[in-house]
């Protein structure tokens, strides 16, 4: 079994199996953590890098009106002072104008601004060269000058929306990007717990059917199911099965070999026994005395008894091991009687008075498993009836099924006693009237019986007498043996009560 189990590779342990499956249900989820973690440091540097130039960009665009403006301030100073200093002042401002606007082409490349500014610069930078005169006709150009930077300005500003718009559009597309990735990794989470989860369900099931297998009617399901594929542990208990199995067959050949051997040698000396008895009371040693007659109706009762015990512990074992049913149309008031008539010398005995519905009354039934259902509720109430008490056996045939209630008068059913009442080998509070303690098992065969034709029997309540028990039957179809029809409850109920004392 285990070579079979390890052509393909496989868990070891159940321990390998749960940390494998922990780690397969945790790799998608690791992999999408490791995806949004990048996809954030991304997004992340990104926006750190776009807030640099952003402020970068706008000092550029600030410094560049500032020196515009005092470059214009320097130039008019000079146009009224006549100062030279002012001059060098101006070629300064110039210079760091033209190397910060070179910086800024770079941002906007294409900006007619920028090209005006760069022209301008060319101009302005032969102010100082001009005559007074010319100088102050000059300071017009200022003017342009100062539009265009502020235009530059602008123009950077929109620049640095545009970015941000960007970078908003990306985090929006990583975000619908994680969505998706975290749908799809927890779904592929989702499938692989429950493919790990059928791993380690699967083969404890097949443990289950081995074992209600082994539990059932002959125990063969459990011993024709397939190998077991799963861990060691669970392979190692499937093994354990099979042992367990085998060893409850021979536990149960060797139960029922000292059952046919138990029954075989107490029913030879107790035939014995019964048959010398009825020669003694035949006579045939000599004229028997009243003292030695109720002595040997004594024997002979025991005797009874103890072979009716010994036939119940041999129902007990065959209805244990699947009887086969045989169905047939019977008249169930001929079968009980049948079984009554069985019982006469007991109930006279008792001095109970008999009261049994008559039939015809036709049914689909087995007549020896429901004459074992009946035998078993008449020994019951001999054995723990009053002395003088009622039996009352009525049927009542329904629509689909037919109720047949054996009622006695005497002490009632515990209530403690009631849930076990059908339990093999359970025996109540009450005790057994008579020489013999019962074996606890004639209530226990006579609801086999029952369940065997898919009835059931019951303890109910009956107003009149102490104890009732109900056995109800349904209307089974036999194999077609006659051209007997199925009476129609009306008929035989109108029987069945007028009959009923």
């Amino acid at each position: 079994m285990t070579s079979a189990v390890t052509r393909h590779w496989r868990p070891r342990s159940l321990l390998q199996l749960v940390l494998l499956a922990f780690l397969v249900v945790m790799l998608p989820l690791a992999v999408l953590m490791i995806q949004a973690g990048q996809a954030l440091s991304e997004l992340s540097r990104l926006a750190d890098v776009s807030a640099r130039q952003a402020v970068e960009e706008t000092r550029r665009a600030r410094s560049l009106g500032a020196l515009a403006l005092e470059m214009e301030r320097g130039a008019r100073q000079y146009a009224v002072v006549e100062q030279e200093g002012l001059l060098d002042i101006f070629d300064e401002r110039l210079a760091e104008f033209r190397q910060l606007l070179a910086q800024q082409r770079l941002l906007l490349p294409d900006d007619p601004d920028v090209a005006a500014l760069e022209e301008a610069l060319g101009d302005l930078a032969g102010l100082p060269d001009l005559p007074l005169e010319a100088f102050r006709a000059r300071l017009s150009d200022f003017l342009s000058f100062a539009q265009h930077t502020e235009a530059m300005r602008r123009a950077t500003n929109r620049r640095i929306d545009q970015r941000i718009d960007a970078i908003s559009a990306r985090a929006e597309d990583v975000q619908v990007r994680l969505w998706w990735q975290t749908a799809a990794l927890v779904s592929a989470s989702l499938v692989l717990m429950l493919l790990v989860t059928r791993l380690i369900v699967h083969p404890i099931r097949q443990l289950e059917r081995r074992i209600l297998g082994i539990g059932s009617v002959g125990g063969d399901a459990g011993r024709n199911a397939r190998p077991l594929k799963g861990p060691a542990e669970l392979i190692t208990l499937d093994e354990r099965l099979d042992w367990l199995a085998s060893r409850l067959d021979e536990l149960e050949a060797q139960k029922q070999q000292f059952l046919r051997h138990m029954s075989h040698e107490l029913k030879t000396p107790l035939a014995s026994v019964r048959e010398g008895s009825s020669l003694l009371s035949d006579g045939v040693a000599g004229e028997v005395t009243p003292r030695q007659r109720e002595i040997l109706d004594l024997i002979d009762a025991s005797g009874r008894e103890l072979q009716q015990l010994i036939e119940q512990l041999l129902d007990y074992n065959l209805l244990k091991h699947g009887r086969k049913l045989h169905i047939e149309r019977l008249d169930v008031a001929t079968v009980v009687k049948e079984v009554l008539a069985k019982h006469r010398l007991a109930l006279d005995h008792k001095e109970m008075r008999v009261s049994c519905f008559d039939g015809p009354l036709t049914w689909a039934i087995d007549r020896t498993a429901t004459a074992r259902v009946i035998d078993n509720l008449i020994s019951n109430a001999v054995a723990y009836g009053e002395d003088g008490g009622v039996l009352d056996i009525r049927a009542r045939p329904l629509k689909d099924h037919l109720m047949i209630e054996v009622a006695n008068s005497g002490e009632p059913i515990a209530e403690e006693d009631r849930e076990r009442l059908f339990d093999a080998f359970y025996q109540g509070r009450v005790r057994r009237k008579g020489p013999l303690k019962g074996s606890g098992i004639g209530l226990s065969v006579a609801a086999d019986c029952a369940r065997l034709q898919e009835g059931r029997l019951e303890l109910v309540d009956d107003p009149r007498l102490a104890v009732c028990f109900r056995l109800t039957l349904p209307f089974s179809t036999p194999l077609p043996e006659s051209n007997d029809e199925r009476p129609t409850p009306a008929a035989v109920g109108e029987d069945a009560r007028k009959d009923i004392s």
